[in-house]
């Protein structure tokens, strides 16, 4: 697998020769002009993970690439006509994009406060019948599939969770890897902080990778 983070959530993901874009939101840079996608797959409607300005150049550029939204941000999306055709990630269901099969869980974002509305937020898994969890993208939930995941994209600060929040999700969903995701509401030295203490606390068994930004790595 190879993963490409483009800053916050925003993730290229590359499984034999299927790549799937997550989340292009407007706190993410460098995934303007990527072509030869197979999927870009939105988690929620927030901005950070859904630019709708950028969208429309980015749907053309992939022609051929299947989009699939929550059904909140499908219907914002088909109803201003901003760009592609969107079908609804409703959870409990599942596609297939290329070799891979991407299956939709979870299904409402993390609460912020009690008095703003919770909205729709779906995770998607990608894998294959031989390895069916391959990846996970949570987008802003800290939902648990119950089955295990090899490589997870990890919530590491958001204005919906506490620190301790993380890393207790990261030692409940234990994967092979972790790489921390929706970091670009903290400074570097806050970063630093946060991604030093999900290392120290994270499972034995778990790597911490912190992805370098608009670089392919292999995970």
């Amino acid at each position: 697998m190879q993963i490409t983070h483009f800053g916050h959530s925003c993730l290229l993901v590359e499984i034999d020769g299927t790549k799937v874009l997550f989340d292009p939101g407007n706190f993410s840079h460098g995934f303007d002009g990527i072509s030869g996608l197979d999927a870009i797959l939105i988690t929620h409607q927030h901005p950070d993970h859904c630019d709708v300005t950028k969208l429309p150049d980015l749907v053309a550029a992939n022609p051929d690439a299947i989009l699939y939204a929550d059904p909140q941000t499908t219907n914002q999306l088909n109803g201003d006509a901003v760009a592609g055709e969107w079908t609804a990630a409703r959870s409990g269901d599942q596609i297939e994009i290329g070799s891979l099969t991407a299956r939709f869980t979870g299904g409402r974002h993390a609460v912020i406060h009690p008095e703003i509305p919770v909205i729709d937020n779906v995770a998607y898994v990608l894998g294959t019948a031989e390895q069916p969890g391959q990846f996970m993208h949570p987008g802003d939930s800290f939902y648990i599939p119950f089955e295990h995941v090899d490589v997870l994209a990890l919530p590491s600060a958001a204005p919906w969770m506490k620190l301790s929040e993380s890393v207790d999700y990261l030692r409940a969903m234990a994967p092979r890897v972790a790489v921390p995701i929706h970091q670009a509401i903290l400074s570097d030295a806050g970063s630093g902080i946060h991604y030093g203490r999900l290392a120290d606390m994270k499972d034995d068994a778990t790597e911490f990778t912190v992805l370098e930004k608009e670089h392919a790595t292999q995970v």
